[in-house]
């Protein structure tokens, strides 16, 4: 208990440091308009929740990898993993809630050791649409999790995985050396069992983030570029690429300092913001619970300890109508969910 309190005191520390950087911290005041400003210049503030369709969940930072634009922070020293108690909260949430896609993230979600019990329990509610967000390497790299594929088939789990470039050196500069041929290989055990495989009904999506301090090319065009590339070279299938905008939080913040393009990355955001995404941003849908229960509009408010804006603050209080009339949380690194197409966990948003 006391280093759980740790834990959260340093996470708290860290996040309460990146929202002071995201809050004009290294500009001029004045020189970068407010995501509050921009929104309302469309008449679109308050943004509040519509319809919940997604409840994501966030089983723990643990990871096998730890990818330089990780905005989790996740690796193998984290030891923040979701409780068996947690998780028979959000099940009973899961059971009532209007969402239809239940969304299993991490760290590597795999790496919880109640994982596949999570799974049987909430498989058998009947979610419409039931995701576990996969790195692909953590099929390989232990034996224990080299049935993973037979597993998600045999629970009809909609597999989404990181997939950074279709060439080594884009992939491993990003992910880690050797990560680019686990993935390959992770990749064709899934395609084995019928995973990507048109006429399945096995579902596997991959996931673009940009390996450096630029946005991501059209959603459509990668898709295409992935899919000729993947199938020329290694014989790989897989339905739909998401292009996600890596956003200024964590590992990636620390990077655009580092390398002095915080300010330009900024700009960017701001000048290819497109009021058009904002109906559509995933906070307007999705619900994202932490590790420890706590509730988020989404994953990256989780990770700026940013909570709703409700007196319903942990799943073990859940109230649907309360939440839904909620305010939600924003700050300057929403921007990254509303440049060009917009960019959420389902990738594109218009």
């Amino acid at each position: 208990m006391i280093q759980s309190l740790k834990r959260r005191e340093s996470t708290l520390a860290k996040s309460e440091k990146q929202l002071e950087i995201l809050s004009n911290g290294l500009f001029e005041e004045g020189d970068l308009p407010t995501f509050k400003q921009k929104i309302s210049e469309s008449d679109q503030f308050p943004l509040r929740p519509k319809t919940l369709e997604i409840l994501q969940i966030n089983v723990g930072y643990m990871c096998n990898q730890v990818c330089k634009h990780c905005h989790v922070d996740a690796g193998p020293d984290r030891k923040e993993i979701m409780t068996r108690e947690t998780m028979e909260q959000c099940l009973k949430v899961i059971k009532n809630t209007s969402a239809h896609t239940l969304d299993l993230t991490g760290g590597a979600p795999e790496m919880n050791p109640n994982f596949r019990w999570f799974v049987e329990e909430a498989s058998k509610i009947g979610v419409k649409d039931f995701i576990v967000r996969s790195n692909l390497t953590i099929i390989r790299s232990n034996k224990k999790y080299h049935d993973l594929p037979e597993f998600f088939k045999k629970h009809n789990i909609h597999v989404v995985s990181s997939m950074p470039h279709w060439t080594k050196g884009k992939t491993d500069s990003q992910r880690g050396n050797g990560v680019f041929d686990q993935s390959i290989e992770s990749l064709k055990s899934l395609n084995e069992i019928g995973y990507g495989i048109e006429g399945s009904g096995l579902k596997l999506d991959l996931v673009y983030n940009p390996s450096g301090a630029f946005l991501p090319a059209s959603q459509s065009s990668l898709e295409a570029d992935f899919k000729h590339a993947l199938k020329e070279d290694f014989g790989i299938q897989f339905n739909n690429l998401f292009a996600i905008v890596n956003l200024p939080i964590s590992r990636f913040l620390d990077y655009l300092i580092a390398s002095d393009n915080y300010e330009d990355y900024m700009y960017a955001l701001v000048e290819a913001y497109n009021p058009a995404t904002v109906a559509n941003v995933m906070c307007t849908n999705t619900l994202s619970v932490s590790w420890d229960g706590y509730l988020y509009d989404c994953d990256f408010n989780q990770m700026l300890e940013l909570p709703v804006k409700s007196k319903v603050k942990h799943i073990s209080d859940y109230q649907e109508s309360e939440l839904q009339n909620r305010e939600i949380a924003i700050s300057q690194h929403c921007y990254g969910c509303t440049a060009g197409a917009g960019s959420s966990c389902q990738g594109s948003v218009s």
